[in-house]
């Protein structure tokens, strides 16, 4: 209990200095996390593939922006606790209790290692790496799943094999690793939690989870969880949704950090939004008549969070799917798919990706030299072009063409500029944002009664008609294939 007072009351272990959020303390069981081999190597993975190509600054890793998600959920988390206790005291005499302060403590400890652990099992360039096509057959190999758990009980977190292994999968295999390998006992933490919060698992949360999983529930819904009425073995599941949305949610650490952190080193504004307006406007948000637990936002916060999804929107738009910056993601996929024609180097990857002995050689560094390999040996290849920065002949961007019209108007302007049609290659980004109203509708408005002063919960869609504008975007850029010498079997008109 004494340790949970005194970590609530600021007490950490170790300072890291982070350019974004400054200081972002760490506790001694975080520090062994950060310390282990295989989150070591996210040092090793930038954040944005290649994008540093394109804005210079854009060099942060994987490892900064970890600990930063982890920094944004804690603030989340306490954000709407002492929003909570202060509103509560305001009406009523509320004093925490012991049992209540350790609950807090165990639920906030939690999120932090989610958050820090949410990206452990990104590999080398992040979301490139899994959309090259040789890299895509190895990850879709039968057994491939099996062989990563050999040894291991992996039904604790899944509940059978996924049809194909996605970046998620390989963090909860990470995460298993280093979870089972630090020191949490002493933190008074189970794995098995923590991994529970993380995308792609379905968990049966620990006892120690539960226990406080059910005084967190009194603590917060108050009466309404005597008069609700909800039964005792629910509640865990609704309070591990309320931490997962903050791990990884419409509204979550993630998205916060990577939109500050990629817009802050990228040197653009448009990613910008004020995290502190944001953070001092969410609220737990409870319904027993669902039953619903998860994040609330009060009504003059909707100017934040209409800020927060504009600026996602338009970095997608003018950073991520940037003309100079999709063609060098579709180079980077082909001399990844070259680096795979070497046997040598093929049996290597598909042995780190099978294997956590070896899982951490998987950097940007190995595939770095593996492109000067290829580039000595063959200077009319993708690895020439990565690592001496020659970039595809833009020719044409549109927006929301169907795949057949892509296809036509990739032709028509072979056409029309000489070009064999087989020359002219297409690098589309979608950005979904068609969700955004329906999973926006599961974080609550609280609106009050000017009379009563009574707040009610809202539909979000029903308070603002900002989050009904948005739609799925395509934006397809046309270029001219690069002279190779030779040519993989990949190098069609996508």
């Amino acid at each position: 209990m004494r340790r949970a007072v005194n970590d609530l009351l600021g007490a950490y272990d170790k300072l890291i200095m982070d350019p974004v959020h400054g200081g972002i303390p760490l506790y001694r069981h975080e520090i062994q996390v950060i310390d282990h081999p295989l989150f070591q190597r996210l040092r090793n993975i930038c954040q944005n593939d290649i994008l540093s190509l394109v804005f210079p600054g854009a060099t942060h890793s994987r490892f900064l922006h970890s600990i930063g998600v982890m920094h944004v959920g804690t603030r989340m988390f306490r954000s709407m606790i002492d929003a909570y206790l202060r509103e509560r005291q305001l009406s009523e005499r509320m004093d925490l209790s012991l049992s209540q302060l350790d609950a807090i403590d165990y639920l906030a400890k939690t999120i932090r290692l989610g958050c820090l652990l949410h990206d452990s099992g990104h590999s080398s360039f992040s979301h490139q790496f899994t959309q090259a096509r040789r890299i895509r057959e190895l990850m879709s190999r039968p057994g491939r799943f099996a062989d990563l758990w050999q040894g291991v009980d992996y039904s604790r977190y899944h509940q059978g094999e996924p049809d194909e292994l996605e970046h998620e999968h390989y963090s909860v295999r990470v995460a298993h690793e280093v979870l089972t390998s630090v020191d949490l006992e002493s933190a008074g933490l189970d794995a098995v939690d923590v991994i529970g919060i993380m995308e792609t698992t379905d968990v049966t949360p620990s006892d120690t989870f539960c226990r406080h999983a059910r005084t967190f529930w009194d603590f917060i819904a108050g009466d309404d969880a005597v008069a609700g009425a909800i039964p005792e073995r629910d509640v865990p599941g609704l309070v591990m949704g309320l931490l997962s949305s903050i791990v990884s949610g419409e509204i979550d650490a993630d998205r916060a950090d990577y939109m500050l952190r990629d817009g802050f080193h990228s040197s653009v504004t448009i990613g910008g939004f004020n995290l502190d307006h944001l953070l001092s406007n969410l609220r737990f948000g409870w319904d027993v008549t669902e039953p619903w637990m998860g994040l609330a936002i009060t009504q003059k916060g909707l100017g934040a969070l209409e800020d927060f999804v504009y600026s996602r929107y338009q970095m997608y738009r003018k950073v991520y799917a940037h003309k100079t910056a999709l063609g060098f993601d579709w180079l980077l996929r082909e001399a990844i798919n070259e680096v795979l024609e070497d046997p040598e180097s093929f049996e290597w990857i598909d042995t780190c990706l099978s294997d956590m002995n070896y899982f951490a050689e998987l950097t940007d560094s190995f595939f770095w030299e593996a492109f000067r390999k290829v580039a000595r040996r063959q200077p009319k290849s993708y690895s020439f072009s990565i690592v001496n920065r020659v970039k595809l002949k833009h020719l044409d961007t549109r927006e929301n063409m169907a795949k057949a019209v892509i296809t036509q108007h990739g032709h028509w302007l072979a056409g029309e500029l000489g070009l064999n049609p087989v020359d002219v290659v297409t690098c589309s980004m979608r950005a979904r944002f068609s969700n955004i109203q329906d999973n926006f509708n599961g974080i609550k408005v609280l609106v009050k009664n000017p009379v009563s002063r009574e707040r009610s919960l809202r539909k979000i869609t029903d308070v603002s008609a900002f989050f009904s504008k948005f739609g799925d975007g395509t934006i397809t850029h046309f270029y001219h294939r690069p002279e190779v010498t030779t040519r993989a079997p990949s190098d069609l008109m996508e």
